[in-house]
């Protein structure tokens, strides 16, 4: 027989001595142990769950790649537009009450004086319907800001009640309060509610109340002969090259800009065809020399001199107004691009459409969506539902009139407040709007040089003028004239993305890595917690129905027949044995707690008989020297 165990002894010693004590420390020590395991299992199973919770959080993230390759690229539409949108020449019958109503309020405010017009008015209904509006909204002259103005139409003084808006970068006039001019807008159907519009520039007064009268009478007049007073592509280009080849008008698509007049678009994509370049470099771009014909223009709706381009995909409106790029003339202006393609992951990624479906704005621009598009179409609509009008420089939505103060009197009050509404993001618009997910962007390095020189200058005037001499009778001068160069400085594409930075696989793998690492554990010991706690469970669960259902059907059989219960129902099941109850597992401890039977003694139990206990000699006979010595 082999050695007793340390376990064995203590359960001997422990049913011997029948110590309680005894019982307590084998009992306390199998649960401490118990509870020390449960409390590492349950500090591994809420870090594990802490990780698990942290991967979940964390799932919807991107990471951002970007790739540049060198490949053939597509050339970009480029949108060409005179600063001037239309002829002065051909504009005076219509502007001549405004220009006078201008011109008379300089002379009134600068002291500004010029002779009289010889222009004939042909268009008395212009005429005689503006007349009335300008007395109704004229330019202001303000001595005790706010609270008296002058008129400097009719030079009378006035009482100003109303809000005040001031229009330049602070609203505190640093100089003297009779340098603040402006004008008043109320509304027309309660004339208690006005607003007063300030500026501490008279230029900028001046262009603002000049534009705004501006848009009412261009509101009236048809598309066809706005079309007509504009410039025309033989008026606006001179030469054109692209790529070192020859180009002409045909290569240059019109598209008529509220603002802007007539402007022109090379490589528009509306045949079907995308021109493209193989080669990097200002000779291999496209070259165009403009007409600007500055003595043509407006002098009181432009005070500047050149040509506004813009870069944009095909696909894309041309926000002129918004991003254009203005080239100045008597320059040559060289415009370097490097192009990008940029995507990012919709939702629940990132807040951005891919389409422009799920925002609940009509595009009226009929192009691919942009943040800029629904902005301004949000707008758009907002004026057309409180004003009953739309707004000029904007798209027309179905069913919709431009605003003039013939038919809507009051929409300029109108306008500026819902403007304003729109600045402080009042209206909801910027709320809706969303970013694409997807765009291009063309980054753009100007540099300007002077063109032509001095040296070339004659015979380059003389040359071209040649070329324009069946047009116009008269020879070129360089003010009047841009050279204008856009071109890929190389042809590496760049492309950011972002791709998704968890997967399912990716995170059942984290997850996998978590359990591993704390408890252990693999898919199949998953298995066995899965089978431990759920199905064994619902088993023991079910037994239990089952065996109660089966009780409660013998009691109910039984006292339909009359018998009175048996010893043998009354036979205790284990789990009804208050003996088999204990928290702790089925051990030895378990064992120790068990009753004994009252009639018998406490048992005593032997010491085990194991032959290393024994004593034995290896000599067979007894030494005489260990004798006792009584025995001699």
């Amino acid at each position: 027989p082999q050695a007793p165990t340390l376990s064995e002894l203590m359960r001997w010693y422990c049913l011997n001595t029948n110590t309680h004590g005894c019982r307590r420390i084998v009992v306390s020590r199998g649960r401490l142990r118990r509870f020390i395991w449960i409390l590492l299992t349950l500090s591994a199973v809420g870090l594990i769950l802490w990780q698990c919770a942290e991967l979940l959080m964390n799932y919807y993230s991107a990471s951002v790649s970007v790739t540049v390759q060198f490949q053939k690229l597509p050339f970009p539409a480029v949108t060409i537009c005179n600063i001037n949108p239309y002829k002065y020449s051909s504009m005076k019958d219509y502007l001549f009450e405004l220009d006078k109503e201008t011109k008379k309020a300089l002379e009134t405010f600068y002291g500004f004086s010029e002779g009289k017009s010889k222009v004939r008015r042909s268009l008395d209904e212009w005429n005689s319907t503006g007349s009335d509006f300008f007395k109704q909204i004229p330019l202001l002259k303000f001595e005790d800001f706010p609270k008296t103005a002058t008129d400097l139409r009719s030079g009378q003084k006035r009482k100003i009640e109303g809000s005040v808006f001031h229009k330049d970068s602070s609203i505190v006039n640093s100089g003297d309060s009779n340098d603040i001019i402006g004008f008043q807008l109320c509304d027309a159907n309660n004339s208690s509610e006005c607003a007063l519009y300030t500026f501490s520039s008279g230029v900028n007064a001046i262009q603002e109340w000049y534009k705004l009268h501006y848009m009412n009478i261009m509101a009236q007049i048809p598309l066809e002969t706005k079309e007509k007073l504009s410039y025309s592509a033989d008026d606006l280009l001179l030469t054109c090259f692209f790529d070192g080849l020859s180009c002409d008008k045909r290569h240059f698509t019109r598209f008529h800009h509220p603002l802007h007049g007539n402007c022109y678009t090379f490589n528009s994509g509306e045949n079907g065809t995308i021109l493209s370049t193989s080669t990097g470099g200002s000779e291999y771009g496209l070259q165009v020399v403009l007409y600007i014909d500055e003595a043509d223009y407006n002098p009181f709706l432009v005070t500047s001199t050149g040509a506004k381009i813009i870069v944009h995909d095909q696909n894309e409106y041309p926000f002129i107004e918004d991003i254009g790029t203005e080239i100045e003339t008597a320059a040559a202006t060289s415009i370097g691009m490097h192009f990008t393609q940029s995507r990012k992951l919709s939702k629940p990624y990132s807040d951005c459409t891919e389409t422009g479906a799920d925002i609940p704005v009509e595009n009226l621009y009929n192009k691919s969506y942009s943040l800029q598009i629904c902005l301004h179409s949000c707008f758009q609509k907002a004026m057309v539902d409180s004003c009953g009008c739309a707004q000029y420089a904007q798209p027309l939505p179905a069913g919709a009139e431009y605003c003039n103060y013939k038919k809507n009197p009051n929409w300029m009050y109108c306008y500026y407040r819902l403007h304003e509404k729109f600045v402080k993001e009042q209206l909801g618009c910027q709320q809706i709007c969303k970013d694409a997910c997807s765009f291009k962007e063309w980054a753009l390095t100007t540099s300007i040089a002077q063109w032509p020189s001095t040296v070339s200058e004659d015979w380059m005037l003389r040359v071209l003028s040649w070329d324009k001499g069946q047009k116009i009778n008269k020879k070129l001068n360089k003010t009047d004239l841009a050279n204008l160069m856009v071109f890929y400085k190389d042809l590496n594409e760049r492309f950011i993305s972002e791709n998704p930075a968890n997967t399912l696989v990716i995170l059942l793998s984290n997850f996998g890595g978590q359990l591993g690492l704390w408890m252990s554990c693999s898919v199949v010991c998953v298995i066995e917690i899965v089978e431990v706690f759920f199905i064994d469970s619902l088993s023991i669960v079910m037994r239990r129905q089952w065996q109660k259902a089966k009780k409660w059907w013998n009691d109910r059989k039984r006292d339909r027949l009359g018998k009175p219960p048996q010893a043998g129902d009354l036979e205790r099941q284990g789990h009804d044995n208050p003996v088999c109850i204990d928290e702790d597992l089925p051990t030895f401890n378990t064992a120790l707690r068990l009753p004994l039977p009252q009639d018998n003694p406490l048992p005593r139990t032997p010491p085990p008989n194991y032959s290393t206990l024994q004593l034995e000699t290896a000599f067979t006979e007894q030494l005489p020297d260990t004798l006792e010595v009584g025995q001699h």
